[in-house]
């Protein structure tokens, strides 16, 4: 009975009704790229909102569904009028995908939409796109498509194609009412007083400015590098700034998305001739969708430089040929940065900044949205434990203490993925520090002597120069100079020390020293690795704060409608709050399980027992854990399932634990407290601290 139960509520194919009252006063009515508001105050009743997110793009939206599905109400207010199509970030990284398999099929629906693996899995380098290639990376290795270490594999996927299924998320979730206030601008916080924070809102109604009051318990900033948020509850950000000014051109051809298709299909790829340097995304190589990213020297250059004409005649340098049908849809400057905000958490745990708001890193190895994301994981059991009046609001603080730190490695990371990349210009005599250091000379050095019409022309003079160093008499293997160049560039593509794409040690395998944890001082590392900025492949790891390590398992009952095979992340749902405590088939761990049954339910939550048996165990099983858990009935038998060309080492032996051990995981799907081998005597004590501590209640 346990086991059918379990898999009736199973949570990545059912969906959570809302658990409050939702008001309809925000129309959800999708027109084109637009949504329309149909009221524009907060119901009287709903004087103080739980959760006010600001920022509807995708960590935005991924936290305001998984709070929905906790049951807790919150609103999404954004100051556009419409959502943007230019493309941006693209690439979604393992444990992103695996928060998404269990947003109702949401990894699915990504996987079905993507471009098929074999048309991006490859950076290639040319001097033009049907020109000489001067090398590729295929960053796709067997192993990253076993799901071996994870349920779900990366993907490519245009964030604003995601942002629209995760819209529709929020409409097949009956979510009506309040949810998405568009065309509203955070203009003012006012968080004197302690129980909520008051948010002052604008926006254009009828051609005049109207302001409102939002009063919400808690506040988060999702809106971006640029954060209105951050700014108004002033904290700063630390790190490297300006890294790298350039211009984003989004455009579309057909031709050159068939000619890639049949010639050489790619994710990134990096051009450089005598005329044009550039690096071409292909965000989808069928549709023909493309974005072109250029270097930016401004005052010297400016916008002017970048109309839809010029960009076109950039496209034809850069393609080696003319197109015929290529149509520019937008043109954005943006600047790249490397820092961290200071603070994640402030005005009493009221005001929490997540995704690009918290930090803005390159895009180098797709870290920005990834890491947002994964920031609304963590956030969002927190918050929910808060609201629901289970934990105080000092919970939220575990938030930066967990994230921050996880945040500046991938800052780390994410610039040494940047240098490398400069690494292979620099191999080629087109050096980007040279090039920097020139516009640095001529905009503030000895360069302010001319008008500026006068720098403009030195600059692109230098310039030309020095993509003179790419031309075919200087860049060949008969050439001294060239042959060195091309030997010294297929060392660095031969010793992975150009650009990558996958880093799953990072990935998978980022860790939380202290936070809503407890670490067990059996041997776990109190450091994490700093990254090496090269790819390293994940090693499962049951320390506390760790991700759950993925296997997979069969559920023990012989109802034929169990006979299904399920990822150990499986066993923790997103619809409610709820641990799941995994054990052995040992008496003193089933002591263990009624103790934490009991202590969960003295501190308002809900835990799952998991018993994991051996993988020669026959089905049936069911009953062996139904008489020592009595009267408790939220558990579930399973044994490992060993898939063919998987490693035959068992669950407690890839946790580097014994099977009278035990591991407590949070509803983030990260480790809480373990014990490696044998419980405590005194079981009750043992739980009632380990929730306590757990949910910040001592």
């Amino acid at each position: 009975m346990a086991i059918s139960g379990f898999m009736k509520g199973l949570s990545c194919f059912h969906r959570a009704k809302p658990r409050t009252k939702i008001h309809p006063l925000y129309c959800f009515a999708r027109r084109s790229r637009e949504f329309s508001i149909s009221s524009s105050s907060i119901a009287d009743d709903d004087a103080v909102l739980p959760v006010l997110i600001v920022g509807a793009g995708p960590v935005g939206l991924v936290l305001s569904i998984l709070l929905k599905k906790l049951g807790v109400r919150c609103s999404v207010l954004e100051r556009r009028t419409e959502f943007s199509s230019h493309p941006q970030a693209h690439f979604i990284n393992n444990r992103s995908m695996e928060i998404f398999r269990k947003l109702d099929g949401l990894a699915e629906e990504i996987e079905k939409s993507q471009p098929a693996v074999d048309l991006w899995r490859k950076f290639i380098y040319c001097t033009s796109l049907t020109g000489r290639i001067l090398g590729s990376v295929d960053h796709m290795q067997p192993q990253d498509f076993e799901k071996v270490v994870s349920p779900t594999s990366v993907a490519h996927f245009s964030q604003y194609k995601l942002n629209q299924l995760l819209l529709k998320k929020l409409q097949s979730l009956s979510l009506l009412g309040n949810e998405l206030l568009i065309g509203h601008e955070c203009v003012a916080i006012d968080n004197t007083i302690d129980e909520y924070v008051t948010v002052t809102t604008s926006q254009i109604k009828d051609g005049n400015k109207k302001e409102e009051k939002i009063q919400c318990r808690v506040l988060v900033g999702a809106d971006g590098a640029g954060s209105r948020i951050r700014s108004l509850v002033g904290i700063e950000l630390s790190g490297e700034k300006d890294l790298q000014k350039l211009v984003s051109i989004h455009f579309r051809s057909r031709d050159l998305g068939d000619y890639l298709l049949k010639e050489r299909p790619g994710m990134l790829f990096f051009i450089f001739n005598t005329e044009a340097i550039g690096v071409l995304v292909a965000h989808d190589v069928k549709d023909g969708e493309f974005v072109l990213q250029m270097p930016f020297y401004p005052p010297q250059q400016n916008l002017d430089d970048f109309n839809s004409e010029n960009c076109k005649k950039l496209i034809f340098k850069l393609a080696g040929q003319e197109l015929s049908d290529v149509e520019v849809i937008d043109i954005k400057p943006w600047v790249m940065h490397a820092e961290v905000a200071e603070k994640f958490v402030c005005c009493n745990n009221r005001v929490i900044l997540v995704g690009d708001a918290a930090h803005r890193f390159p895009p180098a190895g797709g870290f920005g949205m990834n890491t947002g994301i994964q920031d609304a994981h963590n956030l969002a059991w927190k918050i929910a434990a808060f609201v629901k009046g289970i934990s105080p609001s000092s919970i939220l603080k575990t938030y930066e203490t967990e994230r921050r730190p996880t945040a500046l490695i991938n800052t780390e990371l994410s610039v040494k993925n940047f240098r490398a990349a400069m690494a292979v210009p620099a191999a080629i005599g087109l050096n980007p520090t040279v090039a920097n250091s020139v516009h640095q000379v001529i905009s503030a050095g000895f360069g302010t002597l001319f008008p500026s019409a006068l720098q403009k022309v030195m600059l692109d003079g230098i310039f030309s120069i020095g993509r003179a160093q790419t031309s075919e008499f200087l860049l060949n293997e008969n050439n001294p100079v060239g042959s060195s160049r091309l030997s010294k560039l297929r060392r660095i593509f031969e010793e992975g020390k150009s650009l990558q794409l996958q880093f799953p040690a990072e990935d998978l395998g980022f860790r939380y020293l202290e936070g809503a944890l407890i670490s067990d001082g059996n041997g776990a590392s109190t450091t994490v690795e700093p990254p090496s900025g090269r790819r390293r492949e994940y090693v499962p790891s049951a320390d506390p704060g760790s991700r759950l390590p993925h296997t997979y398992i069969r559920p023990l009952s012989n109802s034929p409608t169990n006979k299904v095979t399920l990822s150990t992340h499986d066993l923790i749902p997103m619809d409610k709050l709820e641990f799941l405590l995994i054990i052995g088939p040992h008496n003193e761990s089933y002591q263990l399980a009624r103790a934490a049954f009991s202590a969960a339910e003295e501190f308002g939550v809900s835990v799952k027992v998991c018993i994991v048996w051996p993988a020669d165990t026959n089905v049936g099983t069911e009953g062996k854990s139904e008489s020592p858990l009595s009267p408790w009935t939220n558990f579930i038998d399973v044994a490992e399932v060993k898939k063919l060309g998987t490693n035959l080492v068992s669950w407690w032996d890839m946790c580097e634990m014994s099977d009278d051990g035990a591991i407590l995981v949070r509803p983030d799907e990260h480790i809480a407290w373990r014990v490696k081998s044998g419980v405590d005597e005194d079981t009750i004590s043992e739980m009632r601290s380990i929730f306590s501590a757990v949910l910040s209640l001592q």
